[in-house]
């Protein structure tokens, strides 16, 4: 097990922690250097990231490298991973909570360590492990830790940092995906219950999830005034997992098709006020849509580097296929186009973190974020000629796994949309 960073925390002892995996303090490496010790980011991080957040990064590179790389691809031959293992693991170390409330098992920290989380959670050698980590922390809790009652993140919120169960987030159905204010799920008030009816698509650890995070209609009226927000067990009856979608992409997370039929859930279970489930849900999607760019920037790094290692070994006419200046000089600018990405992000971060309105630079940066992964990814395969056509390297799997970033928590289109109204250039409805 990694060193807890949650003691270290505690004695004091952040200072003596390096970016490096363990050790004492030393010298930051060179600007322009292609070696980074593991937990480390590029030269902008040192704008956003202090010592204690590459400490944090270091001790999650342990965890990684020890109870999850070594599985991923016995995990992706199989379409799923061991949720309750691995969050367990991931808990009892501290990294389900580190943004939330030390009173719920938290650390209390500002969101940025969380993007430190999601970035180096990127050194995992798939996309969907870390997709369902990030649900666990940063899709399905928001919400549930800024507007849930006591007795509710108690119920719900501490077992979830714990790692003790699984959280989903139920919001697409099969015509509501982008589209959140056309969902058709109901719960209807009948006592002191909620009944639920309906389905939700596209459910991240659907079947394994202890509970969701389901946005409802829970009454009449305009369709952004009429949602809620509720903590729904999946043991209770009337809740049925229709399938496991099988994904081109995203492997080794399960994801399911889940009905309701005459589901009673408490109404002490709904999060913070009734009717304002899409306001709290259109707030969770600005740390989704952040957590979801740190995480793609590991990726994009490691597939650059791969494929300079495999094109520099790699002969064809009698000279490597690096030195060919169309290969290098793309590779050039492909990291370049990185480092911009990474450069917006912890720019929305910072503004985040201070209580700013970040809406449309969290737009911007899984916009380009999304788009850019899916050139980088092809860019690099067709570098890799026949071998990136095989399943045995990394780049045909972030091929596969990166392109969901542009569909999932808000199309490309749906980014340019949110876009175009903070320029003022959306044509009104009539």
């Amino acid at each position: 097990m990694a060193r807890s960073w949650r003691g270290l925390l505690a004695r004091g002892e952040w200072g003596k922690w390096s970016p490096g995996l363990s050790g004492p303090a030393r010298a930051p490496l060179r600007a322009g250097s292609s070696s980074r010790a593991p937990g480390a980011a590029g030269d902008g991080a040192r704008l956003l990231y202090s010592r204690e957040h590459y400490a944090l990064r270091a001790s999650l590179r342990k965890i990684i490298d020890k109870e999850i790389n070594p599985f991923v691809d016995k995990w992706e031959e199989e379409g799923q991973f061991p949720a309750h293992k691995v969050f367990k693991i991931l808990g009892q170390a501290g990294f389900l909570g580190v943004n939330k409330p030390t009173e719920y098992g938290g650390m209390g920290l500002d969101f940025s360590y969380s993007i430190a989380v999601a970035e180096e959670l990127g050194n995992i050698h798939c996309g969907g492990v870390p997709m369902a980590i990030g649900v666990q922390t940063d899709m399905a809790t928001p919400a549930l830790t800024r507007f849930g009652s006591d007795e509710l993140k108690r119920q719900f919120l501490v077992p979830t940092i714990a790692g003790e169960v699984v959280a989903c987030l139920g919001v697409s159905e099969p015509g509501a995906g982008s589209d959140v204010a056309s969902i058709k799920t109901t719960a209807v008030r009948k006592g002191d219950d909620y009944v639920i009816n309906g389905g939700k698509m596209w459910i991240t650890s659907g079947c394994q999830a202890d509970w969701m995070c389901l946005l409802a209609n829970s009454s009449e009226g305009p369709p952004h005034q009429n949602k809620s927000l509720i903590c729904l067990p999946m043991n209770l009856p009337g809740v049925s997992i229709a399938k496991k979608i099988d994904k081109m992409g995203m492997r080794s997370s399960d994801t399911a098709q889940i009905f309701f039929e005459d589901v009673r859930v408490p109404s002490k279970y709904r999060i913070g006020e009734e009717g304002m489930g899409f306001t709290y849900q259109m707030l969770q999607f600005q740390e989704e849509r952040l957590w979801a760019v740190a995480n793609i920037l590991a990726p994009m790094e490691n597939v650059i580097q791969e494929t300079i290692d495999y094109t520099r070994q790699r002969k064809i006419y009698n000279q490597p296929v690096l030195h060919n200046q169309t290969v290098h000089f793309r590779l050039a600018e492909l990291a370049t186009e990185v480092e911009l990405v990474r450069s917006l992000l912890y720019q929305a971060v910072a503004l985040y973190i201070r209580g700013n309105d970040v809406t449309k630079f969290a737009s911007m940066a899984k916009l380009k974020a999304g788009r850019l992964a899916r050139e980088l990814s092809d860019n690099c395969l067709q570098f890799w000629g026949g071998m990136g056509f095989t399943n045995e390297v990394l780049v045909s799997r972030l091929y596969r796994d990166s392109r969901l970033l542009s569909i999932g928590a808000g199309a490309d289109e749906v980014m340019l949309s949110i876009i175009c109204k903070y320029m003022e250039t959306l044509p009104q409805k009539k």
